[in-house]
């Protein structure tokens, strides 16, 4: 044949050998596809997103769901908020108390019906990071009484149909947690009894282990839907194949968005189905919008962490997983011929049955191994000529689209998401020069789109004079711009009991210690600002509501937030309920540089100012000097803070920063 005779001349000038994977469906098809994914939370990971200005929201907003823009996802995964630190900031629960309940706090309401808005048919997941402390009953064990928990979670979903027309699809249990198999089911009954049959489980967002309890117990193995694990490493199980229930990596990635990140990802999204047979693969996180100097900065699809700038980077991961998601869809099948490359790399095939193909190819080197959690193997890349015989429903096709990529690692000028010419099959056959870091999809699918919009402003620092007094009636979201808490939930508050200057503050909302994901501080604390900041003045108008134990501080210089926040140092210029200050260089309040009478009592606004210069540190109370040359040694820079001594009703006004 003359197309195998050109193939041996080409291959024998670059001097690499030519390889035939075939491309049929009469073998039967693979397993359904079920999407690709970004999570927003664990935890607070979209906090900045909220705050952007028009119309650079929406700009973001498109490139991440708008079909055939840009990531074009096909899922969004959203933490059902529990008030306390999940990563990088908390996410305030829709029932601080068993007595009350709100469905309009955070943002991942929004969010969702910002997505839905953009892709009608995106699928919705629901997973608890943490718990308020009474769903525990005081214990850090959210199973105590199964029922109890399932019906927190039930108004959740309850919530989101009814104030906000969102239908949620999949429920998880406990975010990389031990999983209760009693829990599960009685999640299962209490669903099906609330009407929502459609909505399925998924467990544990973990590893593995629940595959084996599955096996071994009938009315788990129904009463889950999807087995999902976390950075599985493109590996699966023989239990969860066993199981024959969906397999999915339902939170993977967790790498710094460069091109390095880019080749991590587009590698999980094809192995995780030809070495594991997982059919989703939903990205931590969906957009990094938190600050970068929390834990995992920069890991998200794309950045979007300066909402006072307007500046934002569509990042290269968000174009690996464009040549996925605008050439399949949910309800697609993969073929059972998909695989490994000879030469190192991988092949993905996926049809609608109604005659579409679409082959996803990379070659990833071990450049691009160097993924978080957990590290990919090391793999030989070669360059190499990659023949597709196509067979079966395929015979016929002859002209296809063709989009690529191309990673540079060493320099960074890649190609990235770009239509080139049509290819044609000869006689079924369709061959590739593959070199290393490439992306190509190949396709019968001619809709797709590389989005595009001007130029976002230029990056900016946080600004070096910035002012809030809270007074916003009826705000759009429960938490101030820019303020990231990162123990305790701060919300706005309409206080009925001061009709006057503080009408409209901020308010510490949680009383008890929730059921915790990672190690909160025992103290409360909000964070704002520019982590580079040293020398800078800091006032706020504050109210200690506990009498007795209540307190309050201010702090600059804070220098740890996210699952580190309990060792964070800084200045903290605290007062309390029984009439004495303190300041300590540290948030647990361990090494004190200051203390004495203040005066203060419950009840009684106050305004504080921290200065902090070079080595020094002064405060005043009410505009009168109380403390002055607290000798601060370290740390040399950090953000802005306040926060409470404990789990207490804390009210804050009129803050302002003035950085030098």
């Amino acid at each position: 044949m003359q197309t195998h005779n050109l193939l041996c001349i080409i291959s024998f000038v670059l001097g690499c050998s030519a390889q035939f994977y075939v491309i049929d469906d009469r073998i039967g098809l693979g397993r359904e596809f079920d999407g690709i994914g970004g999570l927003s939370g664990g935890g607070a990971t979209s906090r900045l997103l909220v705050n952007y200005e028009e119309p650079y929201r929406t700009q973001i907003l498109d490139y991440l769901f708008k079909p055939n823009f840009g990531a074009s996802l096909h899922i969004l995964k959203v933490e059902i908020g529990g008030d306390a630190q999940t990563t990088d900031g908390t996410e305030p629960s829709h029932m601080h108390s068993k007595d009350e309940g709100n469905f309009f706090r955070g943002y991942e309401w929004w969010l969702m019906k910002e997505a839905k808005k953009r892709n009608p048919n995106i699928k919705l997941i629901g997973l608890p990071w943490a718990f308020p402390g009474w769903v525990g009953y005081g214990t850090q064990w959210p199973y105590f009484f199964p029922n109890v928990t399932a019906n927190y979670v039930i108004t959740w979903v309850m919530g989101a149909k009814q104030h906000h027309n969102l239908d949620i699809d999949y429920i998880g249990i406990w975010n990389e947690k031990a999983f209760d198999p009693t829990y599960i089911k009685v999640l299962r009954d209490v669903l099906d009894s609330a009407g929502f049959t459609n909505i399925g489980i998924i467990a544990a967002d973990g590893d593995w282990s629940i595959a084996s309890a599955m096996l071994n117990d009938p009315y788990l193995n129904d009463a889950v839907e999807v087995i999902g694990v976390h950075y599985p490493g493109t590996n699966t199980v023989k239990e969860a194949l066993l199981t024959e229930r969906k397999l999915w990596s339902s939170e993977d990635y967790s790498t710094y968005n460069d091109d390095i990140g880019a080749g991590c990802w587009a590698r999980i999204l094809n192995q995780n189905y030809v070495n594991g047979k997982m059919t989703s693969t939903i990205s931590w996180n969906v957009i990094a919008s938190y600050y970068e100097n929390l834990s995992f900065g920069r890991d998200g699809l794309m950045t979007a962490e300066e909402p006072w700038s307007g500046h934002y980077i569509v990042e290269s991961p968000i174009w690996m997983t464009a040549h996925t998601t605008q050439f399949t869809q949910p309800g697609w099948f993969y073929l059972q011929t998909v695989g490994k490359l000879n030469q190192g790399g991988s092949y993905v095939a996926l049809t609608d049955r109604k005659g579409n193909l679409t082959i996803i190819i990379e070659t990833m080197t071990h450049e691009h191994s160097q993924c978080i959690r957990p590290p990919l193997p090391h793999f030989d890349v070669s360059p190499q000529i990659a023949t597709f015989e196509f067979k079966g429903s395929f015979a016929h096709l002859t002209d296809l689209q063709v989009w690529y990529s191309k990673l540079d690692f060493k320099s960074g000028n890649g190609t990235l998401f770009k239509q080139l010419r049509p290819i044609r099959a000869h006689d079924g056959l369709l061959s590739l020069k593959l070199d290393v870091d490439e992306v190509f999809t190949i396709t019968t699918v001619t809709t797709a789109q590389r989005g595009f919009y001007p130029e976002p402003p230029k990056s900016c620092p946080f600004p070096k004079n910035y002012t809030d007094d809270f007074t916003i009636d009826n705000p759009p979201f429960s938490e101030a711009p820019y303020f990231a808490d990162q123990t305790g939930v701060f919300e706005y508050f309409r206080n009925t009991t001061d009709n006057g200057s503080h009408a409209f503050t901020l308010r510490q909302v949680v009383t008890e210690r929730p059921v915790a994901w990672a190690k909160d501080a025992d103290q409360t604390i909000s964070i704002i600002g520019d982590y580079g900041w040293s020398d800078v003045n800091v006032s706020c108008d504050v109210l200690i509501e506990t009498p007795k134990t209540g307190g309050v501080f201010l702090a600059a210089r804070v220098d740890q937030g996210g699952e580190s926040v309990r060792q964070a140092k800084g200045v903290f210029y605290w007062i309390y309920a029984n009439g004495t200050y303190r300041v300590t260089n540290d948030i647990g309040g361990k090494r004190v540089l200051a203390e004495g009478l203040s005066g203060t009592k419950a009840g009684v606004w106050y305004t504080l100012t921290l200065s902090v210069k070079g080595f020094f540190a002064t405060g005043s109370l009410n505009g009168f000097p109380l403390w002055k040359n607290a000798a601060v040694l370290e740390p040399k820079n950090g953000w802005a803070a306040l926060g409470t001594l404990s789990f207490e009703y804390a009210q804050f006004d009129n803050f302002n920063v003035i950085a030098g």
